[in-house]
């Protein structure tokens, strides 16, 4: 039934009965604005990548980079100010929210992790782990 539909409609790319899971249960599918925020490109290099993290709109220091157990953890809150006595009439604000995502980096040191902050992109260059070499150990038998 469910390829009947998406057939009879001659929509080969769209699946009802997905749509409809998505809708019915967002937070398990991410929302339909799931990746509003952060979205990045990871670029390989030959001794590094680089993740080109899309936030457009803050500050640097709205910003905070941790590394934590071989995770990158890259956040972000911003939140408007109010000044006292002055009357504004919003009826709707959405300047102010957060934000984060981890990225699994393997066992790399802090101080080897670089990170720029420019014209709403976040540049982290990660070097590459150490390949290690399978070490063989020879036994004695007696």
């Amino acid at each position: 039934m469910k390829n009947e539909l998406s057939r009879r409609n001659n929509y080969s790319d769209y699946d009802f009965f997905d749509e409809a899971m998505h809708d019915f249960f967002p937070a398990f599918y991410g929302g339909r604005h799931a990746q509003k925020y952060m979205r990045t490109d990871i670029k390989e290099n030959e001794n590094d990548y680089l993740m080109e993290v899309e936030m457009p709109g803050l500050d640097k220091k709205d910003i905070h980079v941790d590394l934590k157990d071989g995770y990158l953890n890259i956040s972000a809150s911003k939140s408007e100010k109010h000044e006292e006595g002055k009357k504004e009439n919003y009826i709707h604000r959405e300047r102010s929210f957060s934000c984060s995502r981890s990225y699994y980096v393997g066992d790399i040191r802090k101080e080897d992790i670089k990170a720029k902050y420019e014209n709403g992109i976040l540049n982290v260059v990660i070097p590459k782990e150490a390949q290690k070499k399978a070490e063989e150990h020879r036994i004695e038998i007696e």
